[in-house]
């Protein structure tokens, strides 16, 4: 199979997904790394016209919006499948998946591991505690939920991985790096097990930003 191209800022959970689920996959791929404030320039926006990461590039077939990169590489590599083939729990992927975009992202990645993480690393900004403290209670909301909906299985969507894990995941890793983790986390110790197992599959190690980095990312 051809190669598959994807342009990236390394560290990005959106831009993490979709290398894991190349991994996953056994795809070749090449990560074409942009550093901060690539996205704006007239070349990325091109392949972007909101000027976010991850877009694809498939033998010209240029594709952007992590759900619907996702959902093509689990069509056009199909094995092995990251969709369940039963119908509720596929839709229970769906579900966690936009949980991810609209409630995990949007609200509280977007803010807390910003004020933490990306602000102060890329910009020397100070953290706003009362920004973060504001973002507490929708976080708190989803991972009570995400925790419910996992319940005892290993994967979001039962007994397989699938799209869901690979979406969610990164950006629960990223928030790990924060010390809100430990408070969000206290209460739901399925959470804490399931990022754990993911985290040690080889295609989560292959995708670090540390192995991103350093170049040993792409196949």
């Amino acid at each position: 199979m051809s190669e598959f191209v994807v342009h990236s800022v390394p560290g990005s959970p959106f831009g993490r997904s979709v290398l894991i689920a190349l991994e996953e996959k056994g795809a070749r791929y090449r990560l074409a790394a942009l550093a901060p404030g690539d996205s704006n320039t007239p070349a990325h926006l091109a392949r972007h016209p909101f000027g976010r990461v991850p877009t694809l590039d498939h033998d010209g077939f240029v594709l952007y919006e992590t759900q619907a990169i996702l959902r093509y590489l689990d069509r056009v590599c199909p094995e092995p499948v990251l969709t369940p083939a039963d119908l509720r729990q596929a839709a229970r992927m769906d579900q966690v998946m936009n949980i991810s975009d609209w409630y995990l992202f949007q609200g509280v990645c977007s803010v807390i591991a910003f004020q933490r993480i990306v602000g102060p690393q890329l910009f020397g900004t100070t953290p706003d505690e009362a920004v973060i403290e504001r973002a507490m209670p929708q976080a708190r909301t989803v991972f009570a939920e995400l925790s419910r909906l996992l319940g005892d299985q290993p994967f979001m969507a039962g007994g397989q991985l699938s799209l869901a894990d690979l979406q969610v995941a990164p950006q629960a890793s990223f928030l790990s790096l924060t010390p809100e983790w430990t408070s969000l986390t206290a209460a739901y110790s399925n959470l804490v097990a399931w990022i754990e197992r993911l985290e040690a599959r080889p295609s989560f190690q292959a995708t670090t930003m540390a192995r991103l980095m350093a170049g040993a990312g792409a196949a």
